[in-house]
């Protein structure tokens, strides 16, 4: 069973970069369900990082297209960086019960509504200043 299912249906915004990244962060709590603690600690640190990268490119969209609201998108990208980060320690101990919980019980509600939400509106703003762009050609 998926931790996140329907992703085609549910959360394309749209932006080409943006699904890329949000289809592989899917992916990867995807197959975090049900893995072996060991296979469990190597796909965490991998979500670590792909969610580092994943952020730093959402927000380097904000700053290049001035968008409004960055100050909140991106103290919640902190917030839960700081999550993962607390989380990785403890897996690299060996320790990967409360990061498996947090995985499972967390994060799909919370991918949920900032897709929905906080991603949709970047979006939107991306799709808007492209066609801006387009149109003082």
């Amino acid at each position: 069973m998926a931790l996140i299912e329907d992703f085609e249906a549910r959360f394309l915004l749209g932006v080409p970069a943006m699904d890329r990244n949000h289809r592989e962060f899917v992916d990867l709590l995807n197959r975090m369900d049900g893995a072996s603690s060991a296979s469990f600690a190597d796909l965490f640190a991998e979500m670590v990082l792909q969610t580092h990268a994943h952020f730093a490119a959402e927000e380097a969209m904000m700053r290049e297209t001035a968008f409004g609201p960055i100050a909140e998108h991106r103290a919640e990208h902190q917030r839960v960086l700081g999550d993962l980060e607390r989380f990785a320690r403890q897996v690299r101990r060996g320790r990967v019960a409360m990061a498996r919980a947090y995985v499972i019980e967390q994060m799909p509600g919370w991918f949920a509504q900032h897709a929905l939400t906080m991603d949709s509106a970047l979006a939107a703003h991306l799709r808007r200043k492209q066609v801006a762009a387009v149109v003082d050609r």
